[in-house]
């Protein structure tokens, strides 16, 4: 089965932008998606999560075919809040295409992977599985979204051979580079607690704030010089809190917060007992110090280069007369979770709007990276 040239990413993208689905708002987007996948064969599921402290999210999962390697499609609906859109010079959800352009949020992160994959698959024959796992929670929690949905998933009887993330991965030119893994992230914080008192009388007293700079100052920065695919891991403190509102008081306690990304040499557990060790072999001046992990820290990964990998990279390299850049940059993403349950890449457009007033990107990448994706499907999944 084909509809070669029978959806227009461009136009499906548009129809998408339309829909405000600022995280976790759906609005009228499955319908959208729903819409071009039904025709193409796929049997189309909503599967809504919720509870572990967060909002209720929908979710669709989309499967065709039986036979053959199994190739996942994955991304979100979800945006960010536009912010006010006075500032913008074309609206937000408006999908406004001007001199080659196509504008709105969600344009590159990542309405334009979604609609560029669908349209790919109508235009190569019907050949061994495709499946989409597509939330509508990765911009915020990313609770009742991915992880889930990839669960239920497996749950289902489904197992991967190759997943595509279809984030904005490009820095220039489409293809020019692709995420192969990343680093993990975890947030931590310490409560450093002294005894409060009079400043005039700091004998009765004793002030945390030194105490909490000692510790920031020997747990900032890198911790390890990196390895052969991830740059080094590195610990930085965002917070600094006494809550004091008054200048002659010296404070009780004082939070400090802080993140860590953390390349292949490390786990959560190990992160976890190395701020541990370095925090007890402080002199903490009579005060003491809490550590604790704030929320579910993310593991780092790296995607086997092989495989669809390969594949991929042969495949781009064959269409622009140059191999992709393997990367492992920038922050985290849903591939983490699927990570767990098959190797996966991020490949998209260049996203440096992303998240931007007057987000867009060029409707000639949106038709490259559908070509692309259209080659690889072939390549990989062996259809004509």
């Amino acid at each position: 089965m084909t509809l070669a040239e029978g959806i227009n990413p461009v136009q499906l993208l548009a129809d998408l932008i339309r829909q405000p689905s600022v995280t976790p708002e759906l609005h009228g987007a499955f319908d959208v998606l729903e819409a071009a996948l039904v025709p193409l064969g796929f049997s189309c599921e909503r599967v809504r999560f919720e509870g572990d402290g967060s909002y209720p999210v929908d979710n669709l999962f989309a499967t065709r075919g039986s036979e053959g390697r199994h190739l996942l499609f994955a991304g979100h609906t979800d945006v960010v809040p536009p912010g006010d859109s006075a500032a913008w010079r074309h609206q937000p959800f408006a999908a406004e295409i001007v001199d080659g352009t196509i504008y709105g949020r969600g344009a590159a992160d990542m309405k334009s992977g979604i609609a560029a994959f669908i349209a790919a698959i109508a235009r190569v024959p019907e050949a061994g599985r495709i499946s989409l796992a597509i939330t509508n929670d990765e911009e915020a929690d990313a609770v009742n979204g991915t992880d889930k949905l990839m669960a239920w998933a497996e749950a289902q009887g489904h197992r991967f051979d190759f997943a595509i993330v279809g984030e904005p991965s490009a820095t220039a030119r489409v293809g020019d580079s692709i995420k192969v893994g990343r680093r993990g992230s975890l947030n931590g914080q310490i409560r450093v607690t002294g005894t409060q008192g009079h400043v005039a009388y700091p004998d009765k007293a004793n002030n945390p704030l030194p105490t909490a700079a000692l510790l920031i100052g020997a747990l900032t920065g890198k911790l390890d010089d990196g390895t052969e695919h991830f740059p080094p891991s590195n610990l930085e403190f965002t917070s600094a809190d006494v809550g004091n509102e008054t200048t002659n008081v010296i404070p009780a306690s004082v939070l400090l917060r802080f993140n860590v990304r953390y390349n292949d040499r490390w786990t959560p557990e190990s992160l976890i007992a190395a701020i541990e060790e370095v925090i007890g072999n402080q002199d903490l001046r009579g005060c003491s110090a809490e550590f604790s992990v704030v929320g579910r820290p993310s593991r780092s990964f790296l995607s086997p280069l092989g495989g669809g990998v390969e594949t991929l990279i042969e495949t781009i390299a064959r269409r622009t007369g140059i191999p992709p850049e393997l990367s492992t940059g920038g922050g985290t993403s849903d591939a983490r979770f699927i990570a767990e349950y098959c190797p996966v890449v991020e490949f998209g457009l260049p996203g440096p709007t992303m998240h931007k007033v007057d987000e867009n990107v060029r409707v000639a990448d949106v038709e490259e990276l559908t070509a692309l994706y259209a080659q690889f499907i072939r390549d990989y999944l062996g259809g004509e």
